[in-house]
């Protein structure tokens, strides 16, 4: 049996995506349906069925699936140990950080690793998903978030406050400027999906809920969304920028601690340590405050 085609098993079950296996693997969707249509003759049934919101293992792909989840937990301690093993300052590094952090602040930080160590090639992986590193789709991560789950190695490099933002457009259209006090008359941009439990907006949403007049599962789209007058959006000072206008206005204490992350198997891997500690080094001269 090919182990490809178990390896693809496991990626569909972990996320509930062809889509999100296919990007795990680094193939195309085709591959991903070909090859589970071909496991599905080989073991002579249907694996999974498509639920409302991703795909449901049968009671077929249950009973595999103990085995083939075992297997790939096996390969992947394989590439961890064979990575942590790298002495040399060369070969690829896969980094997941948010979306804005990757924009605007990511390219800066490798652009002076690459000067001083060519060899090291980058893979950047814009996204907010909590990445599982146990399974190297990704290398190191740049991570806003109090706590860091408990298996990672890495260092806090820096703190970010949040303070809320509106643009020009949208702060004409009112007589007096917003305060705490008034903040429930004006339309807010709140959160939806997994950014419901970061504390800004757990208490946005205790104190204003009745407010918000849009929902965003991200902030640079929140960003935006003020930008265009939609709203006043409660933002990390990362999304500062000209368009929008800080507003003095003091909230509740407030802030994103930005952890350099990677799992405790790559500490030897010569280009792993390289990258974490530029990248520390890097965000801790950055100054958030706006």
């Amino acid at each position: 049996m090919d182990w490809n085609s178990l390896k693809i098993l496991t990626l569909v079950d972990k996320t509930g995506s062809m889509t999100a296996a296919s990007k795990a693997l680094g193939v195309n969707y085709t591959t991903v349906f070909r090859r589970l249509e071909s496991l599905e003759k080989e073991v002579g049934g249907k694996l999974f069925v498509r639920g409302s919101q991703k795909y449901l293992p049968t009671p077929l792909a249950e009973e595999v699936l103990k085995l083939a989840h075992s297997m790939f937990e096996r390969s992947e301690d394989i590439e961890r140990y064979i990575a942590g093993r790298e002495f040399l300052p060369s070969g690829v590094v896969k980094i997941t950080a948010p979306f804005n952090i990757a924009n605007r602040y990511l390219p800066n930080a490798l652009a002076d690793i690459v000067k001083e160590y060519p060899e090291i090639k980058f893979e950047i992986l814009s996204s907010n998903d909590a990445f599982n590193l146990n399974s190297r789709v990704a290398d190191i991560a740049v991570r806003a978030t109090k706590s860091p789950p408990d298996h990672l190695v890495g260092r806090k490099a820096s703190s970010i406050p949040w303070a809320l933002f509106a643009s020009e457009r949208f702060l004409c259209k009112y007589s007096e400027p917003p305060t705490l006090d008034t903040l429930a008359d004006f339309p807010l941009i709140g959160a939806n999906g997994n950014m419901l439990d970061l504390p800004a907006f757990s208490w946005l949403e205790s104190a204003y809920k009745e407010s918000i007049a849009a929902r965003c599962d991200e902030l640079t789209a929140m960003s935006h969304c003020a930008e265009a007058g939609i709203g006043i959006a409660f933002l990390p000072l990362d999304q500062a920028r000209s368009e929008l206008i800080k507003l003095d206005i003091f909230p509740p204490g407030k802030t994103s601690d930005l952890w350099i992350l990677y799992h405790p198997d790559l500490r030897t891997s010569e280009r792993i340590r390289i990258v974490a500690e530029h990248l520390y080094n890097h965000f801790q001269t950055i100054d958030f405050r706006y």
